[in-house]
């Protein structure tokens, strides 16, 4: 069952309280509440062919076929309560949550072909009602999966704050519309990044960062792992536990943050990211799929050994000029003290002579 978002209007000095709430709107478990405690109702699916206590709806269907089904909502406080009925598509959270889109959202799937039998209805307190929909799928519909959301909401002036509250509380519908199932994941901007310590001799951390594409047209989700080698594959490390990406639909993206300890600093890495896809069933059960999997290089420089190794090379050389200008130096006083002495015999010739 998805749960109360709330969607609110602000006036001009409200703007900020607004944004904080649609920041912390989302979809969960649990009945929809106003703020002032008051008004509580719930949605539940009705039993029919299709089930007596399910959670969701979940359904297979041809293009160009249709589905009807209905949704019971109960209304759990004490006066009459006015609800809007309608549907719409979802979408994956950055927090990975499902969400779907609010009213004034145009929905191109589930929320465009889900049809309530009415767009509003009234509840007597501690009554229930029952809304009919239909789900017709175009007949040049994608084969693929599309998850949707029928949705119940309520909105409430709040006059002291001057804004408008918008409560919805709706139930997920997934749609798998038959035809060729082309389950794909690939991943896109590996990226791998080395941080080492001041000990030339120490191993570091490598940071691997990439984004998780659902290329296909199935919902998926997946085993990850990751490693990094140094050059030839030596040196191999081994990222631990990576937490499995949400359920992504068609054409979703998930980017990807994964922490590898014990790395060598062997001055070239290869970063090696692996995905398996797994396929849920109608029926709930989840499929491995063959494993896609992506390298990329980057640089691990132990910047202190090699700085200490140029610092070796530079005392290496200062000592050999040295020695070089020495011997140059002791060869021309020899030279000097020879010219002297050939330039004293020659004198003492002539004197002579």
């Amino acid at each position: 069952m998805l749960t109360p978002a709330t969607r609110r209007k602000p006036g001009p000095l409200l703007l900020l309280i607004a944004l904080m709430a649609l920041a912390t709107a989302g979809l969960c478990a649990g009945p929809a509440r106003a703020a002032d405690g008051d008004v509580t109702w719930t949605v539940r699916t009705a039993a029919n062919g299709y089930g007596d206590d399910r959670s969701s709806y979940s359904y297979t269907v041809n293009p160009g076929g249709e589905i009807k089904d209905a949704m019971v909502v109960a209304n759990r406080s004490e006066s009459p309560l006015e609800l809007t009925v309608y549907a719409a598509d979802g979408f994956t959270t950055d927090t990975g949550q499902l969400d779907l889109l609010t009213g004034d959202k145009k929905s191109l799937g589930v929320g465009a072909w889900a049809h309530a039998a009415r767009d509003s209805l009234v509840i007597k307190p501690g009554k229930s009602a029952e809304v009919p929909f239909t789900v017709r799928v175009p007949a040049n519909a994608t084969p693929g999966d599309y998850v949707g959301g029928v949705l119940t909401s309520l909105k409430q002036a709040d006059d002291a704050e001057g804004i408008n509250v918008d409560r919805r509380l709706g139930i997920r519908v997934k749609l798998r519309v038959s035809g060729e199932l082309k389950p794909k994941l690939s991943i896109e901007n590996l990226d791998v990044d080395y941080a080492g310590s001041l000990n030339p001799f120490a191993k570091g951390d490598a940071t691997v960062t990439y984004t998780i594409h659902n290329t296909g047209n199935a919902l998926l989700s997946a085993r990850q792992s990751v490693s990094v080698a140094g050059p030839f594959g030596w040196l191999r490390a081994k990222a631990g536990d990576i937490a499995a990406p949400p359920e992504l639909l068609p054409g979703e993206s998930w980017k990807v943050k994964v922490p590898v300890h014990g790395v060598t600093p062997g001055v070239t890495l290869s970063a090696t990211a692996t995905l398996t896809p797994l396929l849920t069933d109608a029926a709930g059960s989840t499929t491995a799929l063959k494993p896609t999997e992506s390298t990329a290089h980057g640089w691990a420089v132990p910047w202190t050994l090699l700085l200490l190794i140029i610092l070796l090379i530079a005392a290496a050389v200062a000592s050999f000029l040295l020695r070089r200008r020495t011997r140059t130096r002791r060869r021309a006083r020899e030279d000097a003290r020879v010219q002297d002495a050939v330039e004293q015999a020659l004198r003492e010739k002539e004197r002579t002579s």
